[in-house]
C-alpha cells in the first residue's frame, strides 16, 4: 500500500473516528485555540496534516525553509499524520492551532457530525484521486464506465457512488469490485481501472506510458484537497493567526511555483525518506493541482463556496451525513483571510 493511498484510506475513518473524540472535548470546555509563545519574539503555532509529508506539502514546507513564517513572528511547527494519527483531536483541544484535511469531503463529514472546525483555504483546486485505465478498454469519461470492470478501494467507494449519482449513472450498469492498493488488478486484467493519487508517481509507473487518467475534475464532481481548516473559535477569535500563517504558505507555494526543481530539493533535504528523482518527476503535477485560471483571477488557496454546496448536496443523496447534512454556511469561511496577499497565479 502506497503513502498516497493510504491517505484515502485512513483520512476519511480518522475523521468519523476523531469527531467523537472532538465532541467530547469540546464540550468538556478544553480551550480549542492556545497560541503559544516558544520565545519573547515569535507566538509558537502547530499545524496538523492529515498524513505524513510529502509533495502534496511542499509549499509549506519551503515556507519554513525561507524564513516566511518567521517574518510573520510565527514559531512553526509541522505535526505530520499517518496510519493511526487522528487529524481533528489536535485542533480541537489546542495541541495544534489548525489542520491540513486531504479532501474537502472529511471536512464536511466532520461538520455534520457536530465537530466545530471551518474550511479557510484549499491548497489543491482538485483532489489528485483519478482513475487509471488502458487502451485495450479506455475510460476516458465517465460514461466510459458503463459496462467496464472498476477495481476501487472500499473506503474509497463513497466517492465513486457521488460521481455515478452526479453523471446519472446506474451503478448496476458496471463490475465494481474491492481491490487493494497496488496497480496488479488492472496489469492482469482483473479489472478496467483501478484508482490511486495521480501524485504517485513511482507507484503509477508500472503501468507503463500507455495509461489513460481521468481525474476527479473531469468527472463533474466538485473536490478540493490540502483543505485548511482551524476550529470556529480561531476563526472568529483568532483570524489574524490564521492569516499570518496563510500569508506564509501562500509566499512558499509562489516561490515553489517560481523555483520547482530548488524548492523539490529543500523538501527531500527536510524529508531524506522522499526520493529526489521521482519528486522532480511529479512536481509540474502539483503544481497544475494547485494553480489553475481561478486561483490566477482570486489568488492561491481560494475556494469557491458554491462547489461546496454542490459536494454537500450529493454526498447527501447517497447516503454520506448519517446525522444530517451540515449547512453550507457552517463549513466554510472567507472573511478576515488575508485574500489580498495571496499570489494571483494560473
Amino acid at each position: 500500500m502506497n503513502g498516497y493511498d493510504k491517505q484515502i484510506m485512513v483520512g476519511r475513518r480518522s475523521v468519523l473516528k476523531g469527531g467523537a473524540f472532538a465532541l467530547a472535548a469540546a464540550t468538556a470546555g478544553i480551550s480549542v485555540f492556545v497560541p503559544r509563545h516558544s520565545n519573547a519574539a515569535a507566538s509558537k503555532v502547530v499545524i496538523k496534516y492529515d498524513w505524513l509529508m510529502s509533495n502534496g506539502q511542499i509549499g509549506d514546507i519551503v515556507a519554513a525553509k525561507q524564513g516566511l513564517f518567521e517574518a510573520e513572528g510565527l514559531d512553526v511547527e509541522f505535526s505530520p499524520g499517518g496510519p493511526n494519527s487522528a487529524t481533528v483531536p489536535p485542533v480541537i483541544t489546542g495541541d495544534a492551532q489548525l489542520g491540513q484535511f486531504s479532501d474537502s469531503a472529511q471536512l464536511l463529514l466532520a461538520r455534520s457530525s457536530g465537530v466545530p472546525i471551518k474550511i479557510f483555504a484549499c491548497g489543491f483546486r482538485t483532489a489528485p484521486f483519478a482513475f487509471y485505465s488502458l487502451p485495450k478498454a479506455p475510460i476516458r469519461t465517465v460514461k466510459d464506465m458503463v459496462g467496464k470492470r472498476i477495481g476501487i478501494q472500499p473506503t474509497a467507494r463513497y466517492v465513486l457512488d457521488a460521481i455515478l449519482l452526479k453523471n446519472n449513472i446506474d451503478p448496476s450498469s458496471l463490475a465494481i469490485s474491492n481491490i487493494g492498493f497496488d496497480m496488479t488488478p488492472l496489469l492482469t486484467g482483473q479489472v478496467d481501472a483501478v484508482t490511486g493519487w495521480i501524485t504517485n508517481t513511482q507507484a503509477l509507473s508500472v503501468i507503463g506510458p500507455d495509461r489513460i487518467d481521468l481525474m476527479m475534475k473531469h468527472t463533474g464532481l466538485p473536490s478540493y484537497a490540502n483543505v485548511y481548516f482551524a476550529t470556529d473559535d480561531a476563526v472568529n477569535g483568532h483570524a489574524e493567526t490564521l492569516a499570518k500563517v496563510l500569508r506564509a504558505v501562500a509566499k512558499g507555494w509562489a516561490w515553489t511555483h517560481e523555483h520547482p526543481e530548488e524548492a523539490v530539493k529543500l523538501t527531500v533535504a527536510a524529508y531524506p525518506q522522499l526520493d529526489l528523482a521521482a519528486e522532480l518527476k511529479t512536481v509540474p503535477r502539483i503544481l497544475s493541482l494547485s494553480f489553475d485560471a481561478e486561483t490566477g483571477r482570486d489568488g492561491w488557496g481560494s475556494f469557491d463556496p458554491a462547489a461546496l454546496a454542490e459536494q454537500i448536496s450529493v454526498y447527501d443523496k447517497i447516503g454520506q451525513f448519517k446525522s444530517g447534512a451540515p449547512k453550507l454556511e457552517d463549513c466554510y469561511t472567507t472573511e478576515n483571510m488575508t485574500a489580498v496577499d495571496r499570489p494571483k497565479i494560473a
